[in-house]
């Protein structure tokens, strides 16, 4: 922060809007308070999600991936998500029992524009809820029932300079530190390595769901 001038901080929201200037009447038409049948199309055509979440611990920003559809739009102002096998830190839903505020971030393969949901998160282990995502076999181990307060779609700039779902723009995995490498380095050898490395694709595959 040394190099960040304090003078040139914005810190109020008059300086914002002076900066800015005026929303434009579509971001705001767009917005709305129940899940619109072309909003419920893209949440059925998503195959991820990013939930954001805010606790005691501080905020969290969590993905949530299965094939498309898998969130299930149950009426016209709620969304159940299963909550998949992890790796127990439940970050999340340990935040959603402290605060039950919730941000869902939808992204579609191929397709510029995202969906925003804004609302309250409950944590259900109904059976009757559980039984609607069963997947190679396995059921949620919980459902995370979402209640909307707002909507709305996002504008497609961020995608598209960012050429996110250009194949060419991709970054090949190996140009980075691998997971046991970066394991290895931050615990000082004690997690991590080699090994890690060669046992992790029969350790996803098993432990997928």
């Amino acid at each position: 922060m040394d190099m960040i001038a304090p003078d040139y901080l914005i810190r109020d929201e008059a300086t914002l809007n002076t900066l800015y200037g005026e929303i434009s009447p579509g971001a705001i038409a767009k917005e709305i308070d129940y899940i619109h049948p072309h909003y419920r199309a893209m949440i059925e055509a998503s195959p991820f999600v990013v939930m954001g979440t805010s606790g005691p611990g501080g905020l969290d920003v969590s993905p949530r991936g299965d094939p498309a559809g898998f969130v299930h739009v149950l009426d016209d102002k709620t969304v159940l998500i299963p909550d998949r096998r992890g790796n127990n830190r439940a970050d999340s839903l340990r935040n959603i029992i402290h605060d039950p505020r919730v941000t869902l971030l939808f992204l579609i393969p191929g397709v510029g524009e995202t969906l925003r949901i804004n609302g309250s998160a409950a944590i259900s282990v109904d059976p009757a809820l559980l039984e609607r995502f069963p997947f190679r076999g396995t059921l949620p181990r919980s459902v995370i029932v979402v209640t909307v307060d707002r909507i709305y779609f996002q504008c497609p700039k961020a995608l598209v300079r960012s050429e996110l779902w250009n194949p060419e723009k991709h970054t090949p995995r190996k140009s980075l530190p691998s997971t046991g490498t970066i394991l290895a380095d931050i615990t000082a050898g004690m997690v991590g390595g080699e090994q890690y490395d060669r046992d992790y694709p029969e350790r996803l595959r098993t432990t997928l769901y």
